[in-house]
């Protein structure tokens, strides 16, 4: 047991996922995994472990923002030996080209600071994911036909935004959505030696204001989570 999560040891397994919504947590393990547990509910952020065509998973809430993700990072990594971390969350696109309702493979994230900021000092570090579960995220990606894109998003420290320069300069040079916690989730995968990616589904656009009803969102997240699943077994 840990400050913030209540599972025993062994509880859970080295492969984790992780959505913001500890509600979502909930809805992939019971949708996705086989024989799933409920092993933490501390603050209600609710995880839960089984298997995924054999291999053990964890479904982990993270909550919003990098500082609360990186709570529950480290102390998987660190009290319970987690080794590949997912984070499966909704992203909002910044590029014409990227519709909702696809899915976004994070290879590198942008922030204006994350909560590692103190430790690195002067140093502008450029988290990004690893090129094995990006590489095997899209392949999963491709064979399904799901619309994927892959490049650089932007881990914003505020949901309502007011700095609209700030995003104007995103989109102009190049960034595909922005969301709120992998950043921190891929500094702190490189500092513990792990694995980390970012797969995201678009559930809101930036420029045209399309915005996916709640209903929409669960349904079209299932791909998501397998193509998540998918790459971390490749």
């Amino acid at each position: 047991m840990s400050t913030h999560i209540g599972a025993k040891p062994g509880d859970i397994a080295q492969t984790v996922l992780m959505p913001g919504d500890p509600l979502r947590a909930k809805w992939a393990a019971e949708k996705f995994l086989d024989a799933p547990r409920c092993i933490n509910e501390v603050r209600g952020m609710f995880g839960f472990t089984g298997t995924w065509r054999g291999n053990p998973v964890t479904i982990q809430g993270s909550g919003m923002g990098m500082p609360s993700l990186s709570i529950y990072a480290n102390e998987l990594i660190r009290d319970y030996g987690a080794r590949t971390l997912i984070r499966i969350g909704s992203a909002g696109a910044m590029q014409e080209n990227v519709n909702v309702r696809d899915v976004i493979l994070a290879m590198t994230a942008s922030s204006v600071g994350n909560p590692s900021r103190a430790m690195l000092r002067e140093i502008h570090y450029a988290p990004h994911a690893d090129y094995g579960l990006l590489r095997a995220a899209h392949d999963a990606a491709m064979a399904r036909k799901t619309p994927v894109h892959v490049g650089g998003i932007y881990s914003s420290d505020t949901f309502y935004n007011e700095r609209p320069d700030l995003h104007e300069q995103m989109v102009r040079h190049g960034i595909l959505a922005v969301e709120m916690e992998a950043a921190e989730l891929y500094t702190l995968a490189a500092r513990h030696d792990c694995r980390a990616l970012a797969v995201l589904t678009v559930s809101d656009h930036l420029i045209t204001g399309e915005d996916l009803p709640a209903i929409e969102r669960e349904q079209s997240f299932g791909d998501m989570v397998e193509i998540a699943l998918e790459a971390a077994f490749a």
